[in-house]
């Protein structure tokens, strides 16, 4: 078993590891959860500095590595619906929402930041259309970024970066546990919200997402989130506190083995 060296059971704030890392999966309006999964770290004192997110991982992940207090996540959160991401456009484009207003809401978290200046090390997973692979976005304008994660065909444009063509990261990794590592993360917190897409998905990851997920040092958390709407602001409060209590079964069940070998 490995070592879990920012858990501490004491009071005492904790310094940040490079080694930690936390990978938050896509699910729509599901990804209220990983506010509930953040906050129980922060009982803990648990600080991941690497943050890897797609989709709706994306953005609570880009909230977080911004500093964002949990606070202000969880009033944002609780008021949020499409027109917070996307406002209905009848213009030409490859998107019936146009993601505008996304600047608007990381305008008013503070400025347009850049993903290198951010405090934790953040990484936003989107899929290459030309290559058919994910793309771990790790420099340059995080609304560009987010813009690119969350771009589900048929409801936001996909983002020209280069000569990427992006859109969703849940096409081809609902799960950026692979990001995480790439970022420098020996151990990750993965939180899967949703099973990868794999009918509609246009890599082959799947399978190794899989063998991820059962490494060692990885430490998987599944919220129970059925019977709640992916599509709804509905169900935030039941999401988030799903998310609190799935985080704190796996947090037990990791130090209970640690405590066994130990």
């Amino acid at each position: 078993m490995i070592s879990p060296p920012t858990m501490r059971r004491n009071d005492e704030p904790m310094k940040p590891t490079h080694s930690l890392g936390l990978a938050l999966g896509g699910g729509g309006a599901l990804g209220a959860a990983h506010l509930g999964v953040l906050q129980e770290l922060a009982a803990r004192h648990i600080r991941p500095d690497i943050v890897a997110g797609t989709s709706a991982g994306a953005l609570v992940g880009a909230a977080y590595a911004a500093g964002i207090p949990l606070q202000t996540l969880e009033s944002r959160l609780l008021v949020a619906d499409w027109g917070t991401f996307g406002r209905l456009t009848l213009k030409p484009r490859l998107g019936l929402l146009d993601p505008s207003s996304l600047i608007d809401t990381i305008t008013s978290f503070g400025g347009q930041p850049r993903i290198e200046d951010l405090p934790r090390r953040f990484a936003a997973v989107a899929t290459d259309l030309r290559t058919r692979r994910e793309v771990a976005i790790t420099d340059g304008p995080l609304e560009e970024a987010l813009r690119a994660s969350i771009a589900v065909p048929g409801l936001f444009p996909p983002v020209r970066r280069g000569d990427q063509l992006l859109v969703d990261g849940g096409l081809a990794a609902n799960l950026p546990i692979a990001a995480a590592r790439q970022l420098g993360a020996s151990t990750v917190i993965a939180v899967r919200l949703r099973p990868e897409w794999e009918r509609l998905s246009i890599a082959p990851s799947a399978a190794r997402i899989a063998e991820l997920e059962a490494e060692p040092s990885t430490i998987m958390i599944r919220p129970d989130l059925r019977g709640m709407s992916q599509w709804s602001r509905t169900d935030v409060s039941r999401l988030i506190s799903a998310g609190r209590v799935a985080t704190a079964k796996a947090l037990n069940r990791f130090e209970a083995g640690i405590a066994a070998v130990a």
